[in-house]
């Protein structure tokens, strides 16, 4: 009896002990799985998915904002929200790096250069499968994409595997040996998952970046995204680390102007979610780019200049006067917020104007850590020339500079989709 009852004992004790064995076991991988959606998190906000997989007033991730590319077409952006049927929730974990990585989504669906897969395809495969572990913790939304306007012979969407051919890398960036952690760092954050040449190179004829001209700028959307290249003219050669960094980190730096339109949102929905050594990181590796010269010339006219300057007595001093000194001086320094300081603004270094229209007639929006910072549109009660005469003024005063803004250029951006 006592030897039955022994066994019993050992049975007894062996179930406990597996149980608390099975419930380590999940609880270690219910704790990885956390960690995994901490990292896909961060990861999401480096890539900067949010914003371009979200139409305005839309919900988020859910798709539908609309990309124009120059000879190829409106291109929109699809659900990535983890619904079964019109989202990514069906999706396994390698046909979601194939669509991230490889620009091929199920089916054999090949993607659009908009969706930036060949700066994706320099990622790892683990920091994508985080990413997929994160978007799969949000709520499913039901949303249809809309269908593409695609010309001719693009709308074969097989044309894109000649691209990928030609374009597209095939293997995930590794680290450059005799370099530092940190510029490797960068450069993993710049040209993989920041994607940050998309926008701030040109394109060829075949919507590839250029490589000759590579973070020599470009005009995106009908805002000029600047050349972040080391000309100290043109590009960002004369900013100090510290400048780089607020800008990067916050969307404004004191002497060099604040953030608006696409790059607003880049830092409102990615940059500033950063930390400060990947941020520093970044510095060090857009330290090291190849100079780039281009037509834009950096506005350096320090404030105190202003003090001597002649009343002009125009058209746009009296608009501005009027409608803008309250919020930025008439000395561009700001008022309660660095953010409205005029004075060195980038915005202000480009005679044409590009971003500076595109602020007046669309307004802009800011998010920081502070809270959100907002430049309102300038209504139809102003009309077209009077828009140009202020922004000839404000770049004439601020920039030193001849500004060549026309009421036909403010037409253009007032059209619907319109762009400078």
């Amino acid at each position: 009896m006592r030897a039955v009852r022994a066994v019993l004992a050992l049975v007894t004790l062996g179930v406990a002990t597996g149980g608390v064995a099975q419930a380590q076991d999940q609880a270690q991988v219910q704790a990885q799985d956390s960690d995994l959606v901490r990292r896909g998190a961060y990861l999401e906000h480096a890539a900067d998915c949010e914003v371009c997989h979200t139409k305005p007033g839309g919900r988020p991730f859910a798709g539908g904002r609309a990309f124009d590319l120059p000879g190829i077409g409106t291109i929109y952006a699809p659900n990535i929200t983890p619904d079964r049927e019109t989202g990514i929730g069906a999706y396994t974990d390698a046909q979601f790096d194939s669509a991230v990585r490889a620009g091929v989504a199920p089916g054999w669906t090949h993607l659009y250069p908009v969706m930036p897969y060949a700066s994706y395809a320099r990622m790892t495969a683990d920091d994508v499968r985080a990413i997929r572990a994160y978007l799969a913790t949000l709520a499913p939304v039901h949303a249809t994409a809309r269908a593409n306007r695609v010309r001719f012979p693009y709308s074969i969407r097989l044309a894109m595997v000649a691209w990928n051919l030609l374009y597209r890398p095939s293997s995930a960036m590794t680290d450059e040996p005799g370099r530092s952690a940190a510029w490797n760092r960068g450069r993993y954050l710049v040209e993989a998952a920041g994607h940050c040449a998309e926008c701030h190179s040109p394109r060829t004829m075949m919507q590839a970046t250029s490589g000759a001209r590579s973070y020599a700028g470009a005009l995106t959307a009908g805002w000029e995204a600047y050349n972040i290249s080391s000309d100290p003219d043109s590009g960002i050669g004369a900013w100090t680390d510290a400048q780089l960094t607020a800008y990067l980190s916050t969307g404004h730096a004191d002497g060099r102007g604040t953030a608006a339109g696409p790059m607003a949102e880049v830092v409102g929905y990615s940059l500033r979610y950063l930390t400060p050594q990947d941020i520093a990181s970044m510095v060090t590796y857009l330290r090291s780019l190849p100079a780039r010269q281009s037509n834009e010339t950096v506005a350096a006219i320090p404030p105190q200049a202003l003090a001597h300057a002649t009343p002009t007595h125009s058209n746009g001093e009296r608009l501005f006067a009027g409608a803008c000194a309250g919020c930025h001086l008439t000395d561009g320094q700001g008022r309660q917020v660095d953010e409205a300081a005029l004075w060195g603004a980038r915005s202000l270094g480009e005679i044409q104007g590009r971003n500076l229209i595109q602020t007046m007639v669309q307004g802009s929006r800011l998010d920081t850590a502070r809270g959100v910072m907002t430049m309102p549109a300038f209504g139809p009660e102003y009309r077209d020339q009077d828009l140009a005469d202020l922004a000839n003024y404000t770049i004439g005063h601020f920039a030193n500079r001849v500004g060549h803004v026309t009421a036909q250029d403010i037409a253009a951006v007032r059209q619907p989709g319109g762009a400078h």
